[in-house]
């Protein structure tokens, strides 16, 4: 992250603002970041991957589809 996007983040905000809704900004910037470098990087799953997953996540939690 950039000192300009931390700027522009800032600038994006409203004149009152709560410290949280500036962390929160920061953070999906960062998010992005890195799913866009980890895209870049070939570190993705296919779809059929990534329903596997999910499938099995929602299932460990207990929130399955029913």
């Amino acid at each position: 992250m950039t000192k300009a996007q931390i700027l522009e983040a800032v600038n994006q905000l409203p004149e009152n603002f709560e410290l949280e809704d500036l962390f929160e900004r920061l953070l999906l910037i960062k998010r992005i970041e890195e799913g866009v470098r980890q895209s870049d990087n070939g570190e993705t799953l296919t779809e059929a991957e990534a329903r596997n997953y999910l499938s099995r996540w929602l299932t460990d939690t207990g929130t399955a589809a029913r």
